[in-house]
């Protein structure tokens, strides 16, 4: 059986534990198709590229998700990896899954100016991320378990794209597993993080925990066993178990408290599990009778959850030979949503996307504020750091109240200021003042846990300070005043927008007037999300978007549609002009000759994989020269009436069979009867004919069947045809497929 065989059976048993099922029709279409989409692919590690796909969907029904989500796992990766497109998907597997593999799809595949730097590139693919996460957060399990499978073979890529992709993952990734509250994928995805950013801490952090690790486990036993039996002894049942605090966790610690090692005293925690939030406090009681609490220490997450809905009691005790530990309470159903956060509230049992409930769908306020700023940052950089910033910002966070009672949860050394704008934009803009605990307090005062705030507005207010901006932690806060003052100043900022543009595209050869064309200006808008043209010059006049950005995709568009209008004739001149070598012939190495062209690139395509002795038409690419295909292809047939234009006469080198170095590639499907020896067989063959073999699967179906894919390098149709002949003479051979898109 092969791997991918292998993996794909585990996959089905995991969910059946879950998610019993009789149909597994779906997933099976989709595990077969990204077979075929992802045949002769391989990853860095060697591995056929579809071990990936099958482990990203493991990782997904480890968090127990819905069917849709779990075959967008299999699929993640067929858009921006394979010839297959979104149009493809959708007619095969629904709109629903398209949708989510395409939410899940990078940009980098699309065309890009030659001004924009890769950050920006990255910054644009965050955008249609966040966008397609609003509108359903499956796209963003699905790219937490791309990712976490992906940083867990990191050791193949090199070691620059090592550590860029630990920065990014320590960013951005798991900080919104930590927002999803999925512990299970947030620590894992830190530690390997860690492992390659800070490789000689990790190594000695690991060296360090190993040394004492039998005295640890001792001690943790002994702590395990005497809180059992009090639980016990007070008829609370439950469980009791030791964890080691994970690596990224205790490196932090070190770093952000300026302590050794040694010095870090619980790096084990007690973890108590029970079935009521009555025994929760319970226990409390039982293992504050039992060993002496360490002051302020204590945090009650069952009262005051975590934004990312994470619920438990934490308190820190000196243990029975006087170390430090601690110890964390818990109901079982809060353990579940700890590992499996938003995912354990999935609605997959009523065969529905979704929460289950309105509280639930709150905690995503946090994405909702992404949104907004990526309707109001133009600027890339500018929307990346805050980003950053609003991800990172809730490890550390404070509880005050309104006069209300109402809960408003802030990061860690915000101010009154970071409350009022929490609580409305309006209320941040006509405040004046505040009263925390009834007293009168500076704009600078640190918000406390407990504190009761109350803020005090003016009609007569002037509005925010500058000085403000300073003051404030939360990126809503900053976000609101910078907005404040881009509208407030907007004339100003237009004019100075206006004069910028105009002046650097004066720089580059080109008067405004040129660039100004409305379908043109209406791309550049979108592309910035702003809503008109004024927008967009405000936002280059107050800093928020570079007027070099704005020129050259003005430079671009305009470039663009003068291509348009290039016929296949034009585009095959200016490749032969800028060819090194011009052939009258119109040879090229190749065995193809295209008829009407000179020296130009020729390609095979890789969805029909013609063969000497096919009839083939060119179709001419911008760039990359002319595609060859049969013309029978399905993307040549369904070509629309524009792109027909683009199709050029081609034919075969008389000597295309007996070009030294040159063959073609082609792949055969064999339908066959499951048998003993039947891989052996078609093996032979191949063997006996010579035959170059670049790739070779086979798979058992559960009808009895078994399907044989090679992958060959052939010279001619001739050399195809005798093949084809030879293995129908094999034992159980039933049809035979010439595969192509």
């Amino acid at each position: 059986m092969s791997i991918e065989k292998e993996l794909y059976d585990q996959l089905t048993k995991r969910i059946l534990m879950y998610h019993p099922t009789k149909d597994f029709s779906v997933l099976e279409n989709a595990y077969n198709f990204a077979v075929d989409a992802h045949i002769n692919q391989k990853r860095r590690s060697g591995e056929p590229y579809i071990i990936h796909p099958l482990k990203v969907a493991y990782i997904l029904a480890d968090l127990e998700l819905d069917m849709e989500t779990i075959i967008a796992g299999i699929l993640h990766d067929t858009i921006e990896d394979t010839p297959f497109t979104y149009d493809d998907i959708e007619r095969i597997f629904g709109e629903e899954i398209a949708a989510l593999v395409d939410g899940v799809t990078k940009l980098g595949h699309l065309s890009y100016a030659a001004s924009q730097s890769k950050e920006e590139i990255q910054a644009e693919n965050y955008r249609k991320m966040f966008m397609a996460m609003a509108k359903d957060i499956r796209v963003l399990l699905v790219k937490l378990a791309d990712r976490l499978h992906n940083m867990r073979t990191l050791e193949f890529m090199p070691p620059e794209k090592q550590k860029e992709k630990a920065q990014e993952t320590i960013d951005i990734y798991a900080p919104l597993a930590d927002r999803l509250g999925i512990s299970k994928i947030k620590t894992e995805l830190e530690d390997l993080s860690f492992k390659y950013l800070y490789p000689e801490e990790y190594k000695d952090i690991v060296q360090k925990i190993e040394l004492k690790k039998e005295q640890r486990l001792t001690y943790v036993n002994t702590i395990v066993k005497q809180v059992s039996e009090k639980m016990s002894e007070n008829s609370i049942k439950g469980e009791v178990y030791g964890r080691n605090k994970h690596l990224f966790s205790i490196f932090k610690k070190m770093r952000n408290k300026h302590k050794q090692f040694d010095e870090i005293y619980d790096l084990f925690a007690v973890r108590a599990i029970v079935n009521t939030v009555g025994d929760c406090y319970a226990v409390l009681g039982i293992v504050h009778d039992m060993y002496k609490p360490m002051p302020g220490r204590f945090k009650d997450y069952i009262a005051m959850p975590k934004p990312n809905m994470y619920q438990s009691l934490h308190n820190t005790l000196i243990g029975p030979t006087g170390e430090p530990f601690e110890i964390q309470i818990r109901t079982y159903e809060m353990q579940k949503t700890s590992e499996y956060g938003i995912a354990a509230h999935w609605k997959y049992k009523e065969g529905k996307s979704g929460l289950t409930t309105a509280k639930e769908e709150e905690k995503l306020s946090w994405l909702r504020r992404i949104l907004e700023w990526q309707q109001n940052m133009s600027d890339n950089k500018e929307f990346m750091d805050t980003v950053k910033t609003e991800l990172n910002i809730y490890t550390d966070h404070v509880y005050a109240f309104t006069p209300q009672g109402d809960v408003i949860s802030l990061p860690a050394g915000a101010t009154p200021i970071d409350f009022a704008y929490m609580i409305h934009s309006a209320v941040g803009n006509k405040m004046v003042g505040a009263r925390v605990n009834g007293k009168i307090v500076t704009f600078d005062y640190q918000v406390k846990n407990g504190d009761r705030i109350e803020i005090i507005t003016s009609q007569n207010s002037k509005g925010p300070s500058k000085d403000w901006l300073s003051l404030v932690k939360s990126s809503q806060a900053k976000t609101k005043i910078n907005q404040w003052f881009k509208k407030e100043f907007k004339e100003e900022n237009i004019i100075k927008g206006k004069e910028l543009l105009t002046s650097d595209a004066k720089r580059k050869g080109y008067a405004i007037s040129e660039l100004m064309k409305p379908d043109w200006i209406e791309v550049v808008c979108r592309k910035f999300t702003s809503k008109n043209w004024d927008a967009l010059c405000s936002a280059v006049g107050y800093g928020g978007l570079k007027e070099g950005q704005v020129i050259n995709r003005l430079i671009e568009e305009k470039k663009n549609e003068e291509n348009k209008n290039q016929t296949a004739a034009d585009i095959i001149k200016k490749m032969e002009q800028n060819a090194m070598k011009k052939s009258a012939s119109g040879k090229n190495g190749s065995g193809v000759i295209v008829k009407g062209a000179g020296d130009v690139a020729v390609k095979f395509s890789h969805c029909c994989n013609p063969v000497p002795g096919d009839d083939i038409i060119g179709f001419v690419t911008r760039g990359r020269g002319v595609t060859i295909h049969r013309t029978d292809c399905i993307n040549i047939l369904n070509l629309n009436e524009m792109e027909r234009h683009r199709l050029i006469d081609a034919e075969w080198d008389k000597n295309a069979q007996s070009l030294p170095n040159v063959s073609y590639t082609t792949e055969l499907k064999l339908v066959c009867d499951d048998r003993v020896g039947l891989v052996m067989d078609v093996s032979r063959v191949l063997s006996d004919e010579n035959m170059p073999v670049k790739s070779f699967n086979a798979r058992s179906l559960k009808d009895g069947t078994a399907i044989v894919e090679v992958t060959i390098d052939i010279k001619s149709k001739d050399q195809l045809e005798k093949i084809v002949v030879k293995f129908k003479n094999i034992q159980g051979v039933d049809e035979i497929q010439r595969v192509s898109g």
